[in-house]
């Protein structure tokens, strides 16, 4: 007997679909959330999403508006105002003068994400991003029907994207453009003014589309990060309130684009979701103010990495890429496991701590890596530690 029509699955689109990994660190929140719906004890270093609450002013922002009563759509690009607060962000954080119009108020980064690569590429270019790296960015490239290209990071570039690295990458096979992030995700490594300036030229001069994600501005523990736009006004950069302001759940972003994609993405974005959540674009205008609030919240992000830096060497997990911002240590367990996804269940198992395989990040060298995110409470970390510290020998 055949499946009906109806039953079949197109098959362009299994193939497509087929290429789509899933988000390991979000099947590790799943199992560790099973784990606790059986009384047991976990302690959350999975998940980038920090504990702290969205700010104060964000949240009583919002009671006010949800009080007047009519919560309804708003332009597809946001509320002006959002779109000149950000615009003026960029002046006051890094001398940039941006046109608001060129500002577009996303629902959360993700979609950011989504409006970029479609705004951007056709089905079948190639982008270059990193390995380890973020692992939507393959994921949605390759949903996309856009070809990701890996470079991987090295210990002898600092591990970071460099410009030599796109020219190499490019000569094999010419490229139509190019993501990058600073401070990045899974290690938390910059990329510095020097190199990210060298990054922009070399685009320039290829001729292709510099995408800079640089989500986790605001979260840097020395020098702070520069944006691809103090150095490349046609960059296409990618920012979120989720990291720096605490509001994940809120979902809602931004993107700055050139002027000549202002309207192509303004399409999109009427097409693909209508509008940003208007509540929470209300919210993410009043965190502009909190401030002292959210640097209290760094602060305690701060002490984390400390502790972690001086305590997880002491108990086996030494080799580790530069923790310059974000929040979270990326490190080589190669002397314990060459089976992170395998070494992670263990331990969520036995010691009950949820961390991320390194496998998310990067498909042959994140077999012996691990993410641990310091975004939770000093105790958490302390915990950890000491959970660790026997299960480890």
């Amino acid at each position: 007997m055949t499946k009906s029509t109806a039953d079949q699955t197109p098959p362009l689109v299994a193939r497509r679909m087929d290429r789509v990994s899933s988000f390991l660190a979000m099947d590790v929140l799943s199992a560790a959330a099973a784990k606790e719906r059986r009384g047991d004890s976990v302690i959350h270093m999975e998940v980038g999403q920090p504990s702290a609450s969205a700010p104060r002013a964000a949240r009583e922002a919002a009671k006010a508006a949800l009080d007047l009563g009519r919560i309804g759509y708003t332009e597809a690009l946001g509320i002006a105002a959002l779109r000149e607060r950000i615009a003026r962000h960029y002046r006051d954080a890094y001398g940039v003068s941006l046109a608001p119009e060129r500002v577009v108020v996303t629902t959360g980064s993700s979609a950011g994400f989504v409006l970029a690569f479609l705004s951007l590429f056709d089905a079948g270019q190639r982008v270059a991003i990193t390995a380890p790296g973020y692992p939507a960015y393959r994921n949605i490239l390759e949903a996309l029907g856009i070809e990701p290209v890996v470079i991987p990071l090295t210990r002898a570039d600092g591990w970071i994207m460099t410009a030599k690295a796109v020219e190499r990458a490019h000569a094999e096979k010419p490229l139509h453009g190019i993501l990058a992030m600073s401070p990045a995700n899974p290690s938390g490594t910059m990329i510095g003014s020097k190199a990210l300036g060298e990054l922009g030229a070399t685009c320039r001069r290829l001729g292709l589309w510099f995408v800079s994600d640089e989500i986790y501005h605001g979260l840097t523990y020395g020098e702070a990060a520069t944006s691809a736009l103090a150095s490349d006004d046609d960059a296409v950069v990618i920012n979120s309130f989720s990291k720096y302001y605490c509001m994940t759940g809120w979902r809602i972003g931004w993107i700055v684009v050139p002027e000549r994609l202002v309207r192509p993405v303004e399409r999109l974005a009427q097409n693909l979701y209508i509008s940003p959540p208007y509540l929470s674009q209300v919210a993410a205008l009043a965190a502009f103010d909190a401030t002292e609030e959210l640097e209290a919240v760094k602060a305690a992000y701060a002490r984390n990495r400390t502790y972690l830096l001086e305590e997880l060497p002491r108990i086996g997990i030494a080799d580790m890429h530069p923790v310059d911002g974000a929040f979270y240590i990326y490190a080589d367990i190669a002397r314990y496991t060459n089976d992170s996804i395998g070494f992670c269940k263990r331990m969520l198992e036995e010691t009950g701590v949820a961390a991320t395989p390194g496998l998310d990040f990067d498909p042959i060298e994140g077999s012996h890596y691990l993410r641990l995110s310091f975004a939770g409470s000093e105790n958490d970390c302390r915990e950890t530690v000491e959970r660790l510290r026997g299960w480890l020998r």
